[in-house]
Protein backbone atom coordinates (compact mmCIF):
# COMPACT_ATOMS: atom_id res chain seq x y z
CA UNK A 1 0.00 0.00 0.00
CA UNK A 2 1.16 3.68 -0.82
CA UNK A 3 1.56 6.34 1.84
CA UNK A 4 -1.46 8.53 0.86
CA UNK A 5 -0.33 11.94 -0.05
CA UNK A 6 -3.06 14.59 0.18
CA UNK A 7 -6.16 15.24 2.67
CA UNK A 8 -8.52 14.32 -0.11
CA UNK A 9 -7.18 10.77 -0.84
CA UNK A 10 -7.08 9.93 2.91
CA UNK A 11 -10.80 11.45 3.61
CA UNK A 12 -11.31 8.97 0.46
CA UNK A 13 -9.69 6.01 1.91
CA UNK A 14 -10.92 6.47 5.82
CA UNK A 15 -14.82 7.02 4.70
CA UNK A 16 -14.98 5.21 1.17
CA UNK A 17 -12.88 2.25 0.99
CA UNK A 18 -13.05 1.45 5.03
CA UNK A 19 -16.33 2.64 5.39
CA UNK A 20 -15.16 4.40 8.88
CA UNK A 21 -17.54 7.85 9.31
CA UNK A 22 -14.95 10.69 10.41
CA UNK A 23 -17.13 11.39 13.75
CA UNK A 24 -15.67 13.65 16.42
CA UNK A 25 -15.02 10.64 19.24
CA UNK A 26 -13.64 9.02 16.57
CA UNK A 27 -11.11 11.90 15.32
CA UNK A 28 -10.27 12.88 19.02
CA UNK A 29 -9.45 8.92 19.91
CA UNK A 30 -7.17 8.64 16.59
CA UNK A 31 -5.55 12.27 17.44
CA UNK A 32 -4.94 11.28 21.19
CA UNK A 33 -3.36 8.05 19.82
CA UNK A 34 -1.12 9.71 16.93
CA UNK A 35 0.02 12.31 19.46
CA UNK A 36 1.08 10.21 21.85
CA UNK A 37 4.47 8.95 20.95
CA UNK A 38 4.38 6.33 23.97
CA UNK A 39 0.90 4.27 22.47
CA UNK A 40 1.72 1.17 21.40
CA UNK A 41 -0.51 1.57 17.77
CA UNK A 42 1.23 4.65 17.11
CA UNK A 43 4.79 3.35 17.88
CA UNK A 44 3.49 0.89 15.01
CA UNK A 45 1.97 3.35 12.92
CA UNK A 46 5.50 5.07 12.35
CA UNK A 47 7.34 1.78 11.92
CA UNK A 48 5.18 1.03 8.84
CA UNK A 49 4.28 3.84 7.61
CA UNK A 50 7.24 6.81 9.35
CA UNK A 51 7.09 10.02 11.29
CA UNK A 52 6.25 12.28 8.76
CA UNK A 53 3.03 10.41 7.36
CA UNK A 54 2.27 10.34 11.02
CA UNK A 55 2.74 13.89 10.91
CA UNK A 56 0.70 14.32 8.02
CA UNK A 57 -1.96 12.03 9.43
CA UNK A 58 -2.59 14.27 12.57
CA UNK A 59 -3.13 17.16 10.22
CA UNK A 60 -5.15 15.49 8.27
CA UNK A 61 -7.36 14.46 11.45
CA UNK A 62 -7.22 18.22 12.41
CA UNK A 63 -8.30 19.21 9.22
CA UNK A 64 -11.45 16.67 9.37
CA UNK A 65 -12.51 17.53 12.92
CA UNK A 66 -12.33 21.48 11.45
CA UNK A 67 -14.90 20.60 8.82
CA UNK A 68 -17.15 18.65 11.53
CA UNK A 69 -17.36 21.79 13.70
CA UNK A 70 -15.41 19.96 16.23
CA UNK A 71 -12.08 21.43 18.19
CA UNK A 72 -9.34 19.34 19.80
CA UNK A 73 -9.40 18.95 23.74
CA UNK A 74 -4.93 18.40 23.13
CA UNK A 75 -2.99 21.20 24.22
CA UNK A 76 -0.44 19.38 21.99
CA UNK A 77 1.24 21.43 19.26
CA UNK A 78 -0.12 20.54 15.82
CA UNK A 79 1.48 17.44 13.92
CA UNK A 80 0.72 19.40 10.23
CA UNK A 81 3.19 18.90 8.29
CA UNK A 82 4.11 22.20 6.40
Amino acid sequence: MTALKSYEDWKHCITRLCGIPLTGPYIEQRLTALRDPANSTTQKFVAIWGEQHRLSVIGWFEEAQQETGGTSTSSAPSGKAS
